[in-house]
């Protein structure tokens, strides 16, 4: 094993209180709401051995309390025995396994053998390098669907950004933030835009080449964004982000030794990378496996990064499972975090007051000219999004919806209109799972973050105010 041994992912104390406190505070009012608003009810009947929501069956509850306290507090944990439970234990364990597995790899040199060669190839050519990256993840988001499980490369992203001379925010952007833009600019997402075309009955590839446009253009804003920050970055280094964090990062990663066995090392892992690429386009792209993508991601990264790190460090079987609990252990903040942040949702459906939220919906949506309709389509949508982090539970949510109402714009529209509100604010909202584990893995607080990334985000929402207009004024 090398003596690299600089750990991947920490949490400062700064960033984990600030993200604990606004969690905290989350759920507190979370609470208050389910003594504040209606109670009600819809019929469910099980279909096929499914359970399937009436949403024209709306009954309110008047004699409901609200949620008891005790139960609202203890929510992160009560919510393991509900039905997303699964979901939040297999994305932990996720966690888990690909911190512990690039912790690992960090250890033995791996990720610094294979970052060295990629940037040799492109020495003179930096940012094409970060812009080809860029793209890469915006297609597997716009493609496949892809974005929690991008959280697995974003520390060999972080040090590729470091050993290209920026910072590890370009980690970030080109990455995470990359891959949430693709989600949400879908072409063929099977979470957003097949999911809920399914839903509402339409066929997802009719005038899709009006989604292709406004990937390419959310791509462009991507790159502008990149682009100043990085040139920013090359005037001043101390202007970064996370200047003072990459500072001693530097310091540990990049110390100058000798590295043997380079070669079994590269292949040990490109073989693994490989492998694990190939999971992901297999996975996502077919329909009946789809559901099994991130525990098949889970076996290969156990698997095969365990067998990789042992045959990149010569079968040093101590080491490599000490540099993997060594990583697993990092994470253990996080994972509070994720199980706070889909607390909310549990306390809401737990005081019975998401389906007053839905009835309500029915009786705004009616009778609205096409684009005061889409636009509160949109708003809504951004609201559920806050409590309903989940795309395909919020698809059947509110697809079914809108699929018994008459509306004055076309099912393909309002597909867009939910794609678009369900996807963006996977990166700005805190009850995101997957942007408080990016951000705390990069050391970057959630406030800052929302201080930093404004501009990014005013234009983005500018943006879809123009497509969802134009496309109303062209038929989409």
């Amino acid at each position: 094993m090398g003596k690299n041994e600089s750990k991947l992912v920490t949490i400062s104390r700064k960033s984990f209180i600030s993200v604990l406190i606004l969690l905290a505070v989350l759920m507190a009012a979370s609470i208050v709401l389910t003594y504040v608003i209606p109670k009600g009810t819809y019929e469910t009947t099980v279909v096929d051995g499914e359970e399937v929501v009436d949403y024209q069956s709306y009954t309110a509850l008047d004699d409901a309390d609200g949620i008891p306290v005790w139960k609202g507090v203890l929510a992160p944990f009560l919510l393991l025995g509900s039905g997303d439970g699964i979901n939040i234990i297999m994305l932990s364990v996720f966690l888990i396994v690909i911190v512990g597995t690039f912790q690992a790899m960090n250890d033995n040199n791996g990720i610094k053998v294979i970052v060295d060669r990629v940037i040799a190839k492109f020495k003179n050519r930096r940012f094409l390098l970060l812009s080809i990256v860029a793209f890469v993840f915006m297609i597997f988001g716009a493609m496949l669907g892809l974005f929690e499980e991008m959280l697995t490369l974003l520390p060999v992203m972080v040090i590729l950004s470091l050993s290209l001379g920026y910072d590890s925010f370009t980690g970030f952007l080109i990455s995470i933030v990359a891959c949430g833009f693709g989600f949400s600019s879908a072409i063929t997402n099977p979470f957003t835009v097949l999911f809920a075309s399914q839903i509402i009955g339409v066929n997802p590839m009719t005038n899709v080449w009006y989604r292709i446009i406004i990937f390419f253009v959310m791509y462009g804003l991507i790159e502008l964004s990149l682009l100043l920050y990085t040139k920013k970055i090359e005037k001043n280094p101390e202007s970064s982000f996370t200047y003072e964090r990459d500072a001693k990062l530097k310091g540990e990663l990049f110390k100058e030794e000798k590295i043997e066995n380079e070669k079994k090392i590269f292949f040990s892992y490109i073989v693994f990378f490989a492998v694990v690429l190939a999971t992901l386009i297999t996975f996502s792209a077919i329909d009946s496996i789809r559901d099994y993508t991130v525990v098949a991601l889970i076996a290969v990264f156990l698997i095969g990064g365990t067998l990789a790190s042992l045959i990149a460090s010569g079968s040093k079987f101590k080491a490599t499972f000490k540099s993997f609990g060594k990583g697993a252990l990092s994470v253990i903040p996080t994972i509070l975090f994720i199980l706070m942040a889909s607390s909310v949702k549990y306390i809401l459906v737990q005081g019975k007051v998401l389906p007053t939220i839905t009835n309500t919906i029915n009786g705004i949506v009616e009778n609205r000219n096409p684009y005061s309709l889409a636009l509160i389509l949109f708003l809504i949508v951004l609201v559920l999004e806050f409590f309903i982090s989940s795309s395909t539970a919020k698809a059947i949510f509110v697809m079914s919806i809108l699929g018994v109402l008459t509306l004055d714009i076309t099912k393909e529209m309002q597909v867009l209109i939910y794609t678009f509100a369900d996807g963006y604010t996977n990166l700005l909202f805190p009850t995101s799972p997957v942007l408080l584990i990016g951000l705390s893995m990069i050391e970057f607080s959630y406030f800052k973050w929302l201080k930093k990334s404004w501009p990014l985000f005013a234009a983005t929402f500018a943006l879809v105010i123009v497509f969802l207009v134009l496309g109303i004024l062209i038929g989409f």
